[in-house]
């Protein structure tokens, strides 16, 4: 890989994720050796990939250059390269590009879309937990928009301006609430052909609430708000099966609907040499102690949505979010230097910030650790958070005169079909 050779100790971190980055540029002006590797170039914000699949922003407004966050850096090194395999007795990592050892390992590789063992819905239905992820949904969106004009068939032409969503957390509330603005106030303009009053969009979730791990109010408004953007909500229900054309569930109830988004669930993204039920726990992601050191290893460590660590707080581990990705990383920073200093580590204690999601125009849910709230004062505190946590001066400035843009207007300009994609399915 053409890593220089140094008497700095070497830290390997294996994904540009929140935790990834966080404890690069923790560690970046000491004296080690970091070396930070990532399939993408880019570092992603997660929480706004829902507007790009709906063409309110740009893929590149929400993704960052990794060279870019720590370009001052003289000890960081950036590879792009998919790990294959963790050598654990021999202390290095396999590549596609080469083998690196390592004196320190940091997994911080995220989680994927869990589809529970289901084949038939994980092939024809829609993930969005990555870029190209969010431009293939956008682009299908749109292209059966186009074939539903191309149909005689009034119920084809219904089930490709059919939506389910499957799953009522965070992600699908906001997709639908996304979705629900467009049907009401873009589609009647871009294809005044259609009766676009027909298309339906749909929650499906398992449980007796959306939001499940947000307060009661904060559910009960959510599903409030999208009650009356016009989203059909389906709750105690869970589908079983999708086949390209109609969702079944558990129940008698069945949807005819080409698009079908999952977001029921997501697990750790581990990586073969540390997948063994020795280190797996609940979710498929890595069992930590307070230190996020990997149980049997000093040296290995796992920090953000594929680290468990259990404590009497959090049986099940800490939530799969940004905020719990960035203290862990900020905290293994000060304790990968007392490691190497020889001092005793000092435990990890989450300091929960709390939670929001944003239902549409000036409709959004926030608890905070002291307050809750919702309604137009909470979407304005959405905005200044996300706006926040982006990464670079541009991103922020291009979210925000896009998101300003988009309230004066009623409009969402980047619903473009840049690549086309089709799904698997017996609609196209």
């Amino acid at each position: 890989m053409n890593i220089p050779r140094t008497s700095y100790p070497r830290v390997i971190i294996i994904g540009g994720g929140f935790a990834g980055v966080s404890l690069a540029k923790k560690l970046s002006k000491q004296e080690v050796q970091v070396v930070l590797l990532d399939k993408n170039n880019y570092h992603t914000f997660q929480p706004l990939l829902y507007q790009v699949s709906t063409g309110g922003l740009e893929p590149d407004s929400i993704a960052y250059p990794i060279r870019k966050i720590l370009k001052n850096f003289p000890n960081f090194h950036f590879r792009l390269a998919e790990v294959n395999e963790i050598n654990s007795e021999n202390n290095y990592v396999k590549t596609g590009i080469g083998d690196l050892k390592f004196d320190y390992l940091v997994v911080a590789s995220g989680s994927k879309t869990n589809y529970f063992g289901n084949s038939e819905i994980e092939k024809y239905s829609m993930a969005m937990k990555t870029i190209p992820q969010s431009l293939n949904l956008r682009s299908l969106i749109l292209e059966n928009f186009e074939d539903a004009l191309l149909t005689s068939d009034l119920h084809e032409r219904n089930a490709l301006m059919n939506f389910v969503i499957v799953g009522g957390g965070p992600t699908g509330v906001e997709l639908a609430g996304a979705l629900a603005e467009i049907k009401k106030g873009i589609l009647p303009k871009d294809y005044p052909d259609l009766d676009t009053r027909s298309a339906q969009i749909h929650i499906v979730q398992s449980s007796g609430c959306l939001l499940k791990g947000m307060s009661k109010k904060a559910s009960r408004k959510a599903e409030d708000f999208l009650e009356k953007l016009g989203v059909n909500i389906w709750k105690n229900v869970r589908v079983t099966n999708y086949d390209g054309k109609t969702v079944t569930t558990n129940t008698d109830l069945t949807f005819k609907a080409a698009t079908v988004v999952w977001a029921a669930g997501v697990k750790g993204a581990t990586i073969k040499g540390l997948d063994a039920e020795d280190f797996i726990t609940r979710g498929n992601r890595l069992e930590v102690n307070t230190f996020n050191q990997v149980k049997g290893f000093e040296h290995i460590f796992a920090i953000g949505d594929i680290a468990c660590m259990a404590t009497e707080d959090t049986p099940y581990g800490l939530p799969m979010m940004a905020q719990p990705a960035i203290q862990q990383g900020d905290q293994l920073g000060d304790n990968m230097l007392r490691l190497i200093e020889k001092q005793s580590l000092k435990p990890f204690v989450y300091n929960d910030k709390g939670a929001m999601a944003t239902i549409g125009r000036n409709k959004a849910v926030v608890d905070l650790p002291k307050f809750k709230f919702q309604g137009v004062f909470a979407w304005f505190v959405w905005m200044f958070v996300h706006l926040f946590f982006l990464i670079g001066f541009r991103n922020r400035m291009v979210v925000f005169v896009n998101w300003l843009y988009n309230y004066v207007r009623f409009d969402r300009e980047a619903r473009l079909i840049i690549r086309p994609f089709k799904n698997k399915k017996g609609f196209n």
